[in-house]
């Protein structure tokens, strides 16, 4: 049990003079969609300790610049935020840190599915909620957090599949994968694979990162010759592609088709400029969202297991008006 943390809400239920018992304050659970998060920081300020997992791609500085401007101090929180730089035992660190200060709520973005175990069992034993942002876990704890908010990675690989069947069905395929492991390679990968199998000719991780995403696809020119298309699991690999292609004497968008993932600015202008043929939107500007959520959790209210985020996606015929009016 963290006694800071307990006796900080305990003296905050006193002062509020709320009508609460200090079974309140731990995180229950139910067989339906909807969970209660615990009490604590209820009609003050929310301690919130936020890990994300780095700063790899376009989306994630975009997601990371939501959740500050969400998390401010006028708008009843007290940040703590941590940058992982993509590497789970900092993640760890900063979790368990969190913990230690007695937060009244932990959020985070996963770098990877496994190895949360221990860490969530400490959250809870200290009857923390966890809201989870962006990725997802796979994790033997019971009811290991309060809620997830997100996109749904696997609705945006079969939405990039409908568009390969209908428009490039005898596309000999090069994958581009995300960071192995993570929810967003897993979940973007399994209906490619599953649809369009038969088609891909090779695969290799970029890591969600331009410059990974440019010396994969170097390789993969000279071990793959005959390819078509690049299907990239987000659109900084894309771009990190697009040079890579271009380099070697290849025209991006008509030689080699590319799909993409995310949605970001750089990303839509590829589109645009005809180097990238399809683009399906992964929002991450959704801070408030964030926000929101974990004021309910910590104030007790219920709040649905899974909110899932909304995307659109986009071919060449966007305009730049379109482009110049996005957030990101």
């Amino acid at each position: 049990m963290n006694t800071t943390r307990t006796r900080r809400v305990v003296a905050g239920a006193v002062a509020a003079l709320a009508a609460v018992t200090l079974a309140a304050c731990s995180g229950g659970s139910s067989g339906s969609d909807d969970t209660k998060g615990g009490g604590g920081g209820a009609g003050g300020t929310v301690k919130v300790g936020f890990s994300q997992l780095g700063a790899e791609s376009g989306w994630r500085t975009a997601n990371t610049d939501s959740v500050k401007a969400a998390f401010t101090k006028d708008k009843g929180f007290d940040l703590t935020f941590v940058d992982a730089q993509q590497k789970q035992e900092n993640q760890i660190k900063a979790i368990r840190d969190f913990i230690d200060q007695g937060v009244d709520a932990i959020a985070f973005s996963p770098v990877v599915e496994t190895g949360w175990d221990e860490v969530l069992q400490e959250a809870k034993d200290a009857e923390i909620p966890v809201v989870l942002v962006d990725r997802t876990v796979k994790t033997s704890v019971s009811d290991p957090y309060a809620t997830y908010i997100g996109n749904d990675f696997t609705k945006e690989g079969e939405t990039a599949v409908a568009w390969i069947k209908k428009n490039a069905a005898d596309a000999k395929i090069f994958e581009l994968q995300g960071t192995l492991g993570s929810s967003a390679q897993v979940d973007r990968e399994k209906p490619v694979d599953a649809e369009l199998g038969s088609q891909i000719i090779g695969k290799a991780s970029g890591n969600f990162t331009r410059a990974e995403g440019k010396a994969a696809t170097e390789a993969a020119l000279q071990a793959y010759p005959d390819m078509t298309m690049i299907v990239s699991h987000n659109d900084d690999m894309a771009l990190g592609a697009i040079e890579a292609i271009q380099a070697a004497g290849k025209k991006p968008g008509t030689d080699i088709k590319i799909v993409s993932f995310d949605g970001v600015h750089d990303g839509l202008q590829a589109l645009h400029d005809k180097k990238f043929n399809y683009v399906v939107e992964c929002n991450p500007v959704y801070g408030d969202q964030i926000a929101d959520l974990v004021k309910k959790v910590v104030s007790g209210d219920d709040v649905p297991k899974r909110t899932i985020v909304p995307d659109e996606a986009f071919d060449q015929t966007i305009t730049q008006e379109t482009i110049d009016a996005r957030k990101y």
